[in-house]
């Protein structure tokens, strides 16, 4: 899979080197970390992180505490009765964990969605960006093995989308 980018990254620039083709490279990652509306992404995110893993600590701490109710009662309750909490206790236990595993399912799906949403948003900027200034290709830096530094517009997008872009609402 490397061989097959470095050829085509290889292609791209042999192309631009004999033809008048503007190529130029973009962080994604930086302008997602570090714009305005990224940061307010990051922001959103964590506070409903951090909601959600109090809420999952308070849960946790309540099947804890009756656990260890269940194993003091453990001599004074009959065999059947004895049995039938653990079982409760179990199904507690598997919610939890079901419920948590689906909280995090959640973040990470609104994560997604949010970084898509900016990116959509990104997409008209970069369009007209490139007609201004003529460039036939942007390529994702990830993708570039090395390229010089002329040809990273990554501030100049940074900036026009923290004019344009100022937040970006999650569910």
């Amino acid at each position: 899979m490397k061989k097959i980018i470095f050829i085509f990254i290889f292609f791209l620039y042999s192309l631009s080197v004999y033809s008048n083709e503007k190529i130029v490279y973009l962080d994604v990652e930086k302008i997602m970390q570090e714009s305005i509306a990224g940061k307010a992404i990051i922001t959103q995110i964590k506070k409903q992180r951090e909601t959600t893993i109090s809420k999952f600590k308070k849960k946790e701490k309540e099947i804890f505490e009756k656990e260890k109710k269940l194993v003091s009662q453990k001599n004074i309750l009959n065999e059947e009765e004895f049995k039938k909490k653990i079982q409760d206790l179990r199904k507690d236990i598997a919610n939890y964990q079901k419920d948590r595993n689906k909280a995090s399912n959640d973040i990470t799906q609104t994560r997604i969605k949010a970084s898509t949403a900016l990116i959509k948003k990104l997409t008209p900027i970069l369009e007209a960006y490139s007609k201004e200034n003529s460039i036939k290709i942007i390529v994702q830096k990830k993708h570039i093995v090395m390229g010089s530094n002329e040809y990273d517009i990554t501030k100049d997008i940074l900036n026009l989308v923290n004019k344009k872009i100022k937040k970006i609402k999650i569910d």
